[in-house]
């Protein structure tokens, strides 16, 4: 097994604004206090996906106090939806969507200034071929990581809070923030049924968030996606 799981890697990701939204707060959005797991997993992946690999987060380290900023953003109310699949298969036209006509106004409650770094380890998946090892694609991640190369802009939890993607510093500083997150999305389980979120207890300890291999057993519960 370990032969399959590769050493920690870091990453370090900042920008001028974040939303981590919790799942029981969507309709007007307040985020986390720390970058969550599942949102740290997509940093990771804008830098190196591969279906091959899959990244575990170890812990996030908070190199910026916490600072909150509430406004507005124009949002629609109607979730994207596929055509329906005799327009797929005939090439039909697809009926146009207004998004004026749809416009509602929402709160807010995101953080400014942050400036996170991520450890996290790999491990290969069943569907790494011969040629695919750790080595290579440790290699990989550093090299990208090192030009600023990523498949997809990556961003802070909502796709409008763009992050700047830059290597680990020498000595990371945490701040010298301790206090109990209470319950924090650990990823959100997908299936063709229903969408269920896994928590774990959060503890922020003197800036750095430990993450456990496996969320808690909680109830199911279904989340929309």
């Amino acid at each position: 097994m370990a032969a399959s799981r590769s050493p920690t890697l870091r990453l370090r990701a900042c920008g001028p604004f974040a939303c981590f939204t919790r799942p029981e707060l969507k309709v007007e959005r307040v985020s986390y206090p720390v970058l969550t797991p599942s949102a740290a997993r997509g940093l990771l992946e804008a830098v190196l996906w591969k279906p091959a690999i899959t990244w575990r987060i170890e812990r996030i380290h908070v190199l910026k106090p916490i600072r909150f900023v509430a406004f507005r953003r124009n949002e629609v109310s109607t979730r994207a939806a596929a055509p329906p699949l005799a327009v797929v298969r005939d090439g039909g036209p697809v009926a146009p969507y207004f998004a004026d006509d749809d416009r509602a106004q929402r709160n807010t409650l995101a953080l400014r200034d942050v400036d996170y770094l991520v450890d996290a380890r790999f491990e290969l998946t069943d569907r790494a071929g011969p040629g695919d090892n750790v080595a290579k694609f440790v290699d990989m991640f550093e090299r990208r990581v090192e030009r600023g190369q990523c498949f997809h802009q990556p961003y802070l939890g909502c796709r409008e809070f763009a992050a700047e993607i830059h290597p680990a510093p020498e000595r990371p500083e945490p701040v010298d923030d301790s206090r109990d997150l209470g319950l924090m999305l650990w990823d959100i389980e997908y299936s063709p049924r229903r969408n269920r979120p896994l928590f774990f207890t959060a503890r922020l300890d003197h800036g750095v968030l430990e993450v456990p291999g496996e969320p808690l057993a909680l109830a199911p519960a279904e989340v929309s996606a």
